[in-house]
């Protein structure tokens, strides 16, 4: 096991800059580092709070027992055919530099998700989407240890049980397996998915007609920096809660009182409608109370301007989701991990 270190700061751990602290607090870059951290917690009677690039969680607590950061490196393509690479990287990996080396080895599927802060590992647990593409279309598999057994066992896309921002990792086996790395299947044939109209404009505006894998991910990069704050300036998760998927007929109602209403027609007939629309419609966009508060220019991102409580920003987040409600009878739910 790698060095135990006492009462950490967790403010650089954590993308929205929450000053709490791990009472404990281990670095993990191996299997055996693993087994032996999670030995030690069991030991102690300690929960451990596995974390990756700290970008979808909000601490609430002013301290923590157990914090264990994962840093399983690497990213090599393990075996390729006439149209397809498999490309495996270490879980501790940053996302976006798996996404750079995709690019540089010309290979496509998961340039729409450029730019998403995080870790690799973290990628099939929460099914990670944006721009009309989700980690689940490329993924192939991974490889996990049972932190019960330290036994390592491999997932295939079937029994990570994929859902919208969901996996069987959110659900029954939450806290119950360490993901230390991942394999995805890419492509070597020239195909973009610009299906999402704001990568359209950009690519029109920039005068691009038939765009490479590298064209679309500068689209995406451009979009999501003059959308979402940097959080090296502004403390941030990204999006903080999931868009609601509801009924057609109640997506119908609601057209007859909102007839601008935004909606994204799902392929089992419901109607996935923009969160951030309808927060904004409940005028919380740019709202600010105190240290905290509502992102001026998307109002799905609650920010953190320096200083702010997560119990503040949970709190913000309940009133907003109350009052979504009140206006919409409809349920919004955190995308981030309230810890």
């Amino acid at each position: 096991m790698r060095q135990l270190s006492k009462h950490v700061s967790l403010k650089k751990f954590n993308t929205f800059g929450i000053d709490t602290v791990a009472e404990n607090f281990i670095e993990i870059s191996d299997n055996q580092d693993i087994k032996e951290a999670m030995g030690w917690a069991a030991e102690k009677g300690y929960t451990p709070i596995i974390l990756g690039g700290g970008s979808n969680v909000l601490f609430t607590k002013d301290s923590y027992p157990l914090i264990v950061v994962n840093h399983l490196l690497g990213i090599k393509k393990i075996k390729e055919n006439e149209d397809y690479v498999w490309v495996e990287s270490g879980a501790g990996e940053i996302w976006h530099d798996l996404v750079l080396f995709c690019l540089k080895e010309g290979l496509g599927g998961i340039e729409n998700l450029s730019l998403i802060p995080g870790t690799v590992g973290a990628a099939p647990m929460q099914n990670i989407g944006a721009y009309g593409v989700e980690i689940k279309e490329v993924f192939e598999s991974l490889q996990a240890v049972d932190l019960s057994t330290f036994e390592v066992k491999s997932f295939n896309n079937k029994e990570c049980q994929f859902g919208y921002r969901e996996s069987i990792f959110k659900k029954e086996l939450k806290g119950k397996f360490f993901i230390t790395s991942l394999v995805l299947k890419l492509s070597k044939i020239r195909k973009v998915n610009i299906s999402y109209g704001a990568i359209q404009k950009v690519l029109k505006d920039k005068g691009i007609l038939e765009p490479t894998i590298n064209q679309v991910s500068d689209a995406v990069v451009h979009i999501r920096q003059s959308k979402l704050p940097n959080p090296d300036e502004i403390g941030n998760a990204g999006s903080f809660f999931k868009n609601p998927v509801i009924s057609k007929s109640r997506f119908e109602e609601l057209r007859q009182i909102h007839s601008e209403i935004p909606s994204f027609p799902q392929e089992d007939g419901q109607v996935k409608v923009p969160a951030g629309w309808l927060i904004e419609q409940c005028g919380w966009k740019g709202y600010r109370e105190g240290s905290i508060g509502v992102h001026k220019k998307q109002a799905l991102v609650l920010v953190n301007y320096g200083g702010g409580k997560g119990a503040e920003i949970e709190a913000l987040a309940s009133k907003i989701k109350d009052s979504v409600y009140d206006k919409f009878q409809i349920n919004i739910t955190a995308e981030v991990n309230i810890l």
